[in-house]
């Protein structure tokens, strides 16, 4: 095509206008609509001003743009005119052509669409420029990844933060390298890394700026160093909400699009919100049939409640989260907006709202205020209020609902989810998978560092009796009478025997192909904790003091270290896991090769043992059967304070196949044990062949009992999954361990590699 361009006599200059003109007459296809866009564009700017505009589509021209490019240009010619002068619309050509060189039509039919969409929010040519320069340059190293960052340009370009757009994009090709998988996940913003930066931009400053002002001031209101720790960004679209657990106050790493004082004065509330319910003494509320609709209600209340007692001790945090009290009547009809105006007006009792449960709620907390000290009357009152919002058939969306004011935590701290009704558990699960936020590396590697407080269920020691050793009771779920029978069943310590190694040695050596899969799966492993490494050559951050350093030096005449940047690597593994290995007699069935369903297991484990060691990673290994509530048998195969060598492996080859498969007293015996674990990150992978079942018990009433724990050691930050040899897939691993938590296992044989897949895949999370 470009040779169409040159319609000059040598030595005459053609106006860019008048070529172009004729270039288009020859182009049947495109000039109705080029002759429509140059009448549309003169007709606001002037025939003579269309110069520059012309050289711009010649330059698509002459890159190939092709029909798409010409067709997307002159869209954005007539939409942003009024905007934009012919000159600057020749610049975006421009920068479209050169875009075009890199990464070809179709990209740039991409970026047109969506610089015409974000054009509003830039600032003048400087960060036009920028756009087009930081496409380019994604082109030019991944150009595949530009249609991507085009179609998330709504998310990534906020008005006046351009320079972070490009930031965003640099910090992902050096993050990405030249993996290109992990180059589409960032740019389509389905990585981790990715979400974090997008969460910055245009927000800040964020926890790691302002964490140690933030200890003093509670320090001072409350007279305790408190407990705090950083959430990695919530779900796309999700606004960030502080969390409760434990002594622990944990906030958003960064409060999205909330940026400079009204930052910090979002997160100084925040936690003296979260301090106060601390102080006076947060309650857990059991859980037993509540809904979500009522602990919403119940929340706002106890929110409240706290709020009054703090504001009596301290009248100037009523200035503090007065301005975040908003909500009105205009805001919409949605149960979330009216929730908004309940907490409006339970926190200011002269706001008057014209519908009648905010009234309600007003006066019903006014008629308690005798009992402000009892946290009873948030449960009474929410309960009130819930009534009447299911009286008017107004729908709550549990997994939507999103805590309203943004100071306020989620309240899922409030409640003891060890006591679900089987009736309501689904419900309630959704509602705490919505809010709950994910055990993730954050920038510097921070984390939950310390135990869990409390393992799932109560663990107390007792004295030997004739059938072995108690080490511990826990409680079960009596699904008949509808409560929690404590001290319910015990957990018996069973002497591991030590077996002979050959076979399981040769079967080891005859899976040859797959425990090199797996070696090739250990040594793709990435996953560790983020240290942060000072004064590098390159990064996505600044070091502060490498940066007033190099200054010093440049004005004291000398040669500056250029190395003022800040990144991270991920240098050290901090996972912990336990394998729960059922060995109850289903596991004796014979296969057709002569082994049984215990020996492939054992396999199994042993493929996973050399790979856990090798990583380096913390694990733990037991097996378990029963036979009655009173002897739940736990075999430790292997510690977590020894490596897997020869003797795990003759403890793994002694195990034999009998009694029953008592799962949820297990589940609690491997969460207290793993409760003492200090570790980044902690699974229980749970290895059996068949239903939960024992001799004194009805098998569904186990499985409620199993879901109970795995709620509950999840909301102890603990993950736990569960693989299961389920050909037709109709066991009930998903009612037990979630959908997206169950791993059915078809083939018998397919165990070994499966059971490997699924950690690495979980140990990436």
């Amino acid at each position: 095509m470009s040779d169409l361009l040159d319609l000059d006599t040598p030595g005459t200059a053609t106006p860019a206008i008048t070529r172009l003109a004729r270039l288009m007459a020859a182009r049947e296809a495109l000039a109705s609509v080029f002759a429509d866009t140059r009448r549309r564009v003169a007709a606001r700017h002037g025939e003579a001003a269309l110069e520059p505009w012309a050289t711009g589509v010649l330059a698509l021209v002459d890159v190939n743009a092709g029909a798409g490019g010409l067709l997307a240009f002159w869209r954005a010619s007539v939409e942003l005119s009024p905007r934009l002068t012919p000159a600057e619309l020749g610049e975006t050509a421009l920068g479209a052509a050169a875009l075009c060189r890199e990464a070809g039509s179709s990209a740039t039919v991409a970026a047109l669409v969506a610089f015409t969409q974000i054009e509003p929010r830039l600032a003048g040519a400087g960060e036009r420029a920028v756009w087009w320069r930081a496409l380019t340059g994604l082109g030019r190293a991944a150009p595949d990844c530009v249609e991507r960052v085009a179609g998330q340009a709504h998310r990534l370009v906020l008005p006046g933060h351009a320079a972070d757009f490009e930031g965003f994009i640099e910090a992902g090709l050096k993050a990405a390298g030249r993996d290109r998988a992990r180059q589409h996940a960032f740019f389509a913003l389905e990585d981790r890394l990715a979400l974090g930066l997008l969460a910055r931009i245009g927000a800040g400053p964020g926890f790691d700026e302002l964490e140690a002002g933030l200890k003093m001031v509670l320090t001072a209101l409350w007279g305790a160093t408190p407990n705090l720790q950083p959430l990695p960004p919530a779900g796309p679209g999700t606004p960030g909400r502080a969390n409760i657990a434990g002594p622990a106050i944990r906030l958003p790493d960064v409060f999205p699009g909330v940026a400079g004082e009204a930052s910090r004065r979002l997160y100084l509330a925040a936690a003296a919100h979260a301090g106060a319910h601390l102080f006076f003494g947060n309650p857990r509320f059991p859980i037993r049939k509540f809904k979500p609709v009522q602990m919403a209600l119940a929340n706002l209340v106890e929110d409240a409640r706290i709020e009054l007692l703090a504001m009596r001790l301290y009248p100037g945090l009523c200035r503090l989260w007065a301005p975040y009290h908003v909500a009105s009547p205009e805001d919409g009809p949605t149960t979330g907006a009216l929730l908004a105006r309940v907490a409006r007006g339970l926190f200011d009792p002269s706001y008057s709202d014209p519908d009648a449960l905010v009234g309600k709620a007003q006066a019903l907390f006014a008629a308690s205020l005798e009992r402000i000290e009892d946290p009873l009357i948030s449960l009474d009152i929410g309960t009130r209020l819930a009534n009447d919002v299911g009286q008017r058939r107004i729908r709550f969306d549990g997994r939507g609902h999103v805590v309203e004011p943004a100071y306020r935590d989620d309240g899922l701290g409030l409640w003891d989810f060890g006591d679900i009704d089987p009736d309501v558990v689904a419900e309630i699960e959704m509602m705490v998978d919505a809010a709950r936020i994910e055990r993730r590396e954050t920038e510097d590697g921070a984390a939950d560092e310390e135990p869990t407080p409390e393992p799932a269920g109560r663990a107390r020691p007792k004295a030997a009796g004739e059938k072995g050793v108690v080490i511990a009771t826990y409680p079960e779920w009596d699904a008949g009478a509808g409560v929690e029978r404590p001290d319910w069943t015990s957990v018996r310590a069973a002497l591991p025997v030590e077996g002979d190694t050959r076979p399981l040695q040769r079967a080891l050596d005859r899976s040859a192909p797959v425990r090199a899969r797996i070696a090739r799966l250990v040594r793709a492993a990435k996953v560790g904790r983020a240290a942060r490494l000072k004064r590098q050559a390159e990064g996505y951050d600044l070091d502060i003091d490498a940066a007033i350093e190099a200054a010093i030096a440049r004005h004291a005449g000398e040669m500056p270290d250029m190395r003022v940047f800040r990144s991270t690597a991920l240098l050290q593994r901090d996972l912990a896991v336990l394998v729960l290995v059922d060995v109850s007699q289903s596991t004796r069935e014979k296969l057709t090769d002569g082994s049984n369903v215990l020996d492939v297991e054992k396999l199994a484990v042993a493929m996973l043992g050399e790979a856990l060691e090798g990583l380096g990673d913390d694990f733990a290994l037991l097996a378990f059967a029963s036979a009655g509530r009173d002897d739940v048998r736990v075999t430790c195969v292997k510690g977590f304070d020894e490596p897997y060598g020869a003797p795990a492996m003759s403890r793994l080859a002694g195990l034999t196949s009998g009694l029953s498969t008592r799962l949820g007293a297990a589940l609690r015996h491997a969460g207290a044990e793993m409760s003492r674990v200090r570790s980044f990150r902690k699974l229980i992978l749970v290895l059996t062949d068949g239903e939960p079942s024992d001799i004194d018990v009805a098998a569904q009433d186990l499985v409620q009992d199993a879901r109970r724990v795995v709620l509950q050691l999840r909301s102890q930050g603990i993950d736990t999954f569960g693989v299961t040899l389920d050909p037709g897939e109709v066991g009930s691993g998903p009612a037990i361990f979630g959908k997206a938590n169950a791993m059915p296992v078809r083939r018998l044989e397919d165990l070994p590699m499966r059971l490997s897949e699924l950690y690495f895949r979980l140990a990436r999370r």
